[in-house]
């Protein structure tokens, strides 16, 4: 027995034992591990469902023959499938993603290039909608309470939907028109200064909002309405600390699983928002590269975005067990 399959061998000894921490992170590991692995297979398997040939489609209908064959031995894909899988399999393990069809650029390098600007809009988005919707949530759970406030009620629910239900890209598309070419208040396009991001973050921002704060709102209400909130009150604890103390973390547990989904969605949502301000991320260049038909480097960007996806969800995963592991680590 290898080291590494007495270490595996251990670890589910050890969750059987009766590690209900143990056991989770075991069977969340293992999801993460198999949900990789289909990704991978199906970016694979991406160049060999395109209809006709990857390589003569990147290099025109013009090429000549022996360049087209040329470009398919030196990629390999003039070997067996199965060859070809390991091969892609075992170059991931090295940081190897292939090169493009057009450039022979590494792959890596490429993502290497861009991703920087996509997670720098990603992440400011994701401040942005955590800083904005939390406060928001939480003053119209505690301002309309107990059926107070209707009309402030109704007012954060019309304005809610009408901005979630905005498509991104025409809010977008309108921001460019209205404070860049009208106004001149930022750029249009490009990733020129701190003014370059506001544009593209707000775009990107403002339906996860939106939802969030009603969710927030929801969630808080209910917790609100709890006998240990009642309790809290009677003690005569300060309002401050109920709210940030108690109702709060208690809210955001429920909250968390479409939390994570909203974000999950954001990394891809970047596409449309870098490509209507012509952001130098991934977006654009997956964009480029479909319509050159460079469908290696299109593989890499949805590999890396796909990716990012499955690590939202483990963390979130894992901040739900924190928050609340009685009922989390149960269930999984």
């Amino acid at each position: 027995m290898t080291s590494t399959t007495a270490t595996q061998a251990i670890l589910i000894r050890s969750a059987r034992s009766g590690n209900p921490w143990l056991s989770f992170l075991v069977r969340r590991g293992g999801l993460f591990v198999l949900s990789v692995w289909v990704l991978v297979t199906a970016a694979f398997l991406m160049i060999h469902l395109v209809p006709g040939d990857p390589v003569r489609a990147a290099l025109g209908l013009n090429a000549p023959v022996a360049l087209v064959e040329a470009r398919r031995a030196a990629l390999g894909l003039d070997q067996p499938l199965v060859v070809q899988y390991l091969h892609y399999l075992g170059n991931l393990f090295t940081g190897d993603m292939g090169v493009s069809l057009l450039t022979n650029q590494p792959v890596s390098e490429i993502v290497a290039a861009r991703l920087p600007a996509t997670l720098q809009l990603a992440t400011l988005a994701v401040l942005v909608v955590l800083l904005a919707s939390v406060p928001i949530g939480v003053t119209m759970a505690v301002a309309t309470r107990g059926g107070r406030r209707r009309g402030l009620e109704l007012a954060f629910a019309v304005v809610t939907v009408v901005l979630a239900a905005v498509p991104e890209f025409l809010l977008a598309v309108g921001l460019v028109y209205v404070l860049s070419v009208s106004l001149g208040w930022f750029p249009v396009a490009g990733a020129s200064g701190p003014l370059s991001f506001v544009l593209p973050v707000t775009a990107l921002a403002v339906g996860p909002i939106a939802v969030f704060s009603r969710l927030i709102r929801v969630e808080v209400l209910s917790v609100l309405g709890q006998d240990y909130i009642r309790t809290a009150r009677a003690k005569r604890l300060r309002p401050h600390r109920i709210y940030t103390r108690h109702a709060l973390p208690n809210a955001m547990t429920s909250t968390l699983t479409l939390t994570g989904l909203l974000l999950a969605g954001m990394v891809t949502g970047t596409v449309l928002a870098e490509n209507v301000f012509a952001w130098p991320g991934l977006g654009t260049m997956i964009v480029q590269s479909i319509l050159s038909k460079d469908y290696s480097v299109v593989q890499g960007i949805v590999l890396v975005y796909g990716l990012g996806v499955l690590l939202v969800n483990l963390v979130v995963d894992i901040a739900l067990a924190t928050l609340d592991p009685r009922s989390t680590i149960k269930e999984a």
